[in-house]
């Protein structure tokens, strides 16, 4: 190849740059073969067509958990691998040449912070939006050194970027190199949608939400707040995008039986398959999404399991098997000292009102080591999550905790 073996040419000072950017990320063996492989070897370049065909995604009629499924989503994904390579990848003459990719490759996959990668992935969902045909809000100031943002999202908008997201991912992890095309899972992720238009938006206390239509719902959630709201709630999301350049490009040079660890998905993929958990996909990846822990790539298994009913390798208890109670809680979890995710479930109701209209919310805390039966403080920090039906997660504050008594109700002052 050209770009790295040539020696009628001298490396020029911008190639030696972008080539120890991406040696830094560890993606340059991967870029010089896939290069290898796309381009044409007449010309030394990749044809816009073949490296846009490289990163196409197509699910023609995803599933969906729920109710709430924008029909313009399928035809979303299929402008995709178009926009990511009309964003970055400058084409001269003749196609994409070393530098070209290289170069593209570093301004939407290099080590950049957590806000700059988030407004990478909304430059491409408002590229591909924009080719769907479909209004955005948002507006881009390209002669800024960071491309920064203006405008706002809707909450419909926020449901189709978390899906694209999502869809990302379930590629990365379930699609096998073999497979021209496979299933689509569409989550839940109501909860993550309310907990941005909570933090982002204008609602009064009569917003009700258990009730809520995700896509109709007509509020502003300007972009600079969104953006505050996905460092806190969701650092992590904007990593789909290099996992999924990465993969499509690993799949371009692989043969199909050196694909790597991809599962294709055959398990029960029926709407309802896993609404009666209380850890649904959606659910689970709101977890993974939050500050990286011990236990979040066995978090994201489980999202992409083919069968996340029949998951229990790593079950410790759950009510409805073991039994409900203390006794039989601390029996099941007795002994176990290593990370461990605790959900609980309630539903708060009027008496005198109709069991129907009974509310549904989900906790869930997240610990660094197992329970011990000791009488005083130990382990080390974790977090809080209001799961359902909003999301939101409550990280340690650093304070250590500290005994505390009441001499009026005799009682020890709460730990979080």
């Amino acid at each position: 190849m050209g770009a790295s073996s040539s020696t009628e040419q001298p490396v020029s000072a911008e190639q030696r740059e972008l080539e120890n950017i991406a040696a830094s990320t560890g993606a340059l063996p991967l870029l010089q073969k896939s290069f290898s492989n796309l381009s044409d070897p007449q010309t030394n370049a990749i044809s816009i067509q073949a490296l846009q065909q490289c990163f196409h995604l197509c699910y023609e009629d995803p599933v969906c958990e729920s109710q709430q499924k924008p029909e313009s989503f399928p035809r979303l994904l299929d402008h995709l691998g178009s926009s990511i390579v009309d964003l970055f990848f400058l084409s001269e003459k003749g196609g994409i040449n070393w530098l070209g990719f290289l170069g593209g490759y570093v301004k939407c996959c290099g080590r950049m912070s957590t806000s700059m990668s988030l407004n990478i992935l909304l430059r491409i969902f408002a590229m591909a939006v924009k080719k769907l045909g479909l209004s955005s809000n948002l507006e881009f100031e390209p002669d800024a050194a960071d491309c920064k943002i203006n405008g706002s999202l809707v909450p419909s908008d926020l449901l189709l970027l978390l899906w694209m997201c999502w869809a990302m991912l379930w590629n990365v992890r379930t699609l096998k190199s073999s497979e021209r095309k496979g299933n689509l899972l569409l989550p839940d992720i109501n909860h993550l949608v309310l907990s941005a238009v909570v933090a982002c938006a204008e609602v009064d206390s009569s917003f009700d939400l258990w009730n809520c239509d995700i896509v109709g719902l007509d509020v502003q959630l300007p972009v600079g707040k969104f953006l505050n709201w996905a460092i806190t709630t969701a650092p992590t999301l904007s990593d789909c995008l290099t996992q999924y350049v990465n993969r499509r490009l690993q799949i371009s040079v692989l043969a199909e039986d050196e694909a790597g660890s991809s599962e294709s998905i055959s398990g029960d993929m029926s709407p309802n398959a896993s609404q009666a958990l209380l850890l649904t996909r959606g659910r689970a990846w709101a977890i993974s999404l939050a500050p990286r822990s011990t236990i979040t790539e066995e978090i994201l298994k489980l999202c992409f399991s083919a069968d996340i009913v029949g998951t229990d390798e790593n079950l410790l208890y759950r009510s409805s098997t073991h039994g409900k109670g203390l006794n039989r809680f601390w029996s099941n979890v007795e002994g176990y000292h290593g990370p461990l995710l605790v959900l609980i479930s309630a539903n708060s109701e009027d008496a005198y009102q109709d069991n129907n209209k009974a509310r549904k919310w989900i906790i869930g805390a997240l610990t660094q080591q197992g329970f011990e039966n000791k009488d005083t403080f130990y382990g080390s920090s974790g977090n809080l999550y209001a799961i359902s039906p909003i999301f939101h997660v409550f990280s340690p504050s650093g304070i250590p905790p500290s005994r505390s008594f009441d001499s009026r109700s005799r009682s020890m002052g709460t730990w979080w």
